[in-house]
């Protein structure tokens, strides 16, 4: 039997048949799990951005419509239910993601964290992050998520030139990304900024000019993504016109010079950080590690002894509290994932690595042996999409160029 331990401060946990199961014999064998972190996701936004397809949903009533109190006490029931799948396990980051989770009160995410660290056992210096967007910034806010325990703030700019922003639909404009810049750089030692590129009328030189604004804050981490058009999105309904794929692929050449004369190491395909604050969470995603996800739409990815589940919680934030209200199951997607399909779901997240990974990692990781896709690794790497030694395989700056048919190559079903 999985033991639970009594917690006063809390209402017992559902110990249901899963993780018996999960427990059971299966068709791949793991020497150890992978490491563990904990994703909280809140799904709330001042107004939906046309390009965006997470989880997100306007905020009806503004923010001080939102359910704080009620989207609390379901994220504590949801972690409750949760435990006996991570049981004795350390978490070594916390990510508070979104929609856009500083909408929060400081005294909630306070809370928040306080449920956390009452029922998972966090590591002393365990990396907590928070998404932040410019429209929310308010010092005193932010320097009480500081005390906290927000460690590092993940900042949603986008773009430092208004037009874009407008063609964005954000809801702030240059002059409030800048403030909130600083005040970050006030209250975290660590903090990251989100850029995007290959925007809506968007030159090289205009590019150029968002990453030498970015840059003269000094922020640890930067994270730049080309934009895309998603499926059900605004965007995907009424396309813009986005520069031709000549000018992005040189803005994207530029990013790399720029950043590179400061010292920062591109250590995934829309990852920049100096050195020792790489983001623990994300490293910890590509490297196929574990992630327990709790709230609305949230996923997890969590392996067993013989087995890899994933699980998605319930998407609409009404249907996720009363569900939460009601002690019913908020789960509502599970699966175990099967062993033809673990390379391409490590390979999936993998080789995003700029540095790759050590060959051993895919063994410990999926259970299956990495001769088992050797062909495939073998045509990569003769056509010039990886390279390997005995101890390492990465992706070539051609591979990561074309990293989509990289890692298409890895489907076996």
């Amino acid at each position: 039997m999985i033991p639970i331990v009594p917690d006063a401060s809390s209402s017992p946990p559902r110990l249901h048949s899963a993780p018996l199961a999960f427990l059971a014999p299966g068709t791949i064998r793991l020497s150890t799990l992978p490491p563990l972190t904990l994703y909280v996701h809140i799904p709330w936004c001042v107004r939906k951005c046309p390009y965006c397809d997470f989880n997100s949903h306007e905020a009806v009533g503004g923010v001080d419509g939102l359910p704080e109190q009620a989207y609390l006490s379901a994220l504590r029931t949801d972690l409750e239910d949760a435990l006996p799948l991570v049981w004795g396990r350390r978490v070594h980051a916390v990510f508070i993601g979104g929609g856009t989770p500083s909408l929060f009160s400081a005294a909630a995410i306070d809370t928040l964290l306080a449920d956390i660290r009452a029922r998972l056992p966090l590591d002393a210096d365990a990396e907590i992050t928070l998404e932040a967007n410019p429209g929310t910034f308010e010092a005193a806010k932010f320097a009480n998520y500081r005390r906290s325990g927000v460690n590092r703030l993940s900042i949603g700019i986008q773009s430092f030139d208004d037009d874009c922003l407008a063609a964005l639909g954000r809801i702030h404009d240059s002059r409030q990304a800048q403030r909130a810049i600083e005040i970050a750089r006030g209250n975290f030692e660590n903090f990251n900024l989100d850029l995007m590129y290959g925007l809506p009328g968007q030159t090289l030189a205009a590019a150029e000019r968002d990453i030498e604004l970015a840059r003269s804050y000094g922020p640890p981490h930067l994270s730049l993504y080309q934009l895309t058009i998603e499926p059900n999105t605004a965007f995907a309904k009424y396309p813009p016109a986005l520069p031709a794929d000549d000018i992005t692929a040189l803005i994207e050449k530029s990013i790399d010079a720029m950043l590179g004369q400061d010292g920062f190491e591109r250590y995934e395909v829309s990852a920049w950080a100096q050195p020792a604050v790489k983001s623990r969470h994300n490293l910890n995603y590509w490297n196929f590690g574990d992630y327990l996800g709790i709230g609305a739409g949230a996923h997890s990815k969590l392996s067993f002894p013989e087995r890899v589940v994933r699980q998605v919680r319930y998407r609409q934030p009404k249907t996720y509290l009363d569900r939460a209200g009601q002690r019913a199951s908020l789960v509502q997607e599970e699966h175990e994932v099967k062993r033809v399909d673990l390379p391409f779901e490590f390979m999936l997240n993998a080789l995003r690595l700029v540095d790759g990974f050590p060959a051993s990692r895919f063994f410990e990781r999926t259970g299956v042996a990495l001769f088992e896709i050797e062909s495939i690794l073998a045509k990569a790497q003769t056509d010039g999409l990886i390279e390997r030694d005995p101890g390492r395989l990465r992706p070539t700056p051609l591979g990561l160029r074309f990293l989509n048919d990289l890692q298409e190559r890895f489907l076996l079903t």
